[in-house]
């Protein structure tokens, strides 16, 4: 993949408010920079790196599936690194067949969010910036999903209002505004 390309796709992503409007600008930035955009070494090298998380998303009870995170210990959505010139897509594809043992039904055919966010380990080792691209996938929260016990302690569905905050990504509360804003365009 070449660096035009995952600049369009930054590009293409509407801001919702001005934090992403700043995140994608820096994003931009970032690629066009030359720097490494790829993480090398886990956990840190580079210490900016992109990433993707994609959320199953059940459109019609209003649900998302989120990972109980065992390095992480937070709720989180299912992602993983981007691979040295991976599409995106691709990655999301991958890590999907991975983590959940299904193929990738994409809700959007673009990431519909992005995020800056700086990473604070347990052990606070390996402070790193993990640049997310956030695509939504169809979900259903009634059928069975085999996930990864190695990498989650368990998966569940949560309604909107029902989302533990307090123990996810900071950027959680800002990702489900948007999906509700634009589930309600449709």
């Amino acid at each position: 993949m070449t660096k035009n390309h995952l600049s369009a796709i930054v590009s293409n992503i509407i801001p919702f408010d001005d934090l992403e409007k700043d995140h994608i600008e820096d994003t931009l930035t970032w690629i066009k920079s030359g720097e490494p955009l790829y993480r090398i070494t886990s956990p840190d090298i580079p210490n900016k790196h992109l990433v993707c998380y994609f959320v199953l998303f059940d459109e019609l009870a209003s649900k998302i599936l989120l990972v109980d995170h065992k390095k992480a210990g937070l709720w989180l959505p299912t992602g993983g690194h981007v691979d040295i010139d991976e599409d995106p897509m691709d990655t999301v594809k991958r890590e999907c067949a991975e983590e959940l043992n299904c193929q990738a039904d994409f809700w959007a055919d673009q990431p519909i969010f992005i995020t800056s966010t700086v990473t604070v380990p347990a052990n606070l080792m390996g402070r790193h910036t993990d640049v997310s691209l956030w695509y939504v996938l169809k979900g259903n929260h009634q059928a069975h999903y085999n996930f990864d016990p190695g990498e989650f302690h368990k998966i569940q569905w949560f309604d909107f209002d029902k989302i533990p905050y307090e123990k996810s990504d900071p950027h959680m509360h800002r990702f489900i505004r948007k999906l509700s804003h634009l589930q309600h365009k449709r």
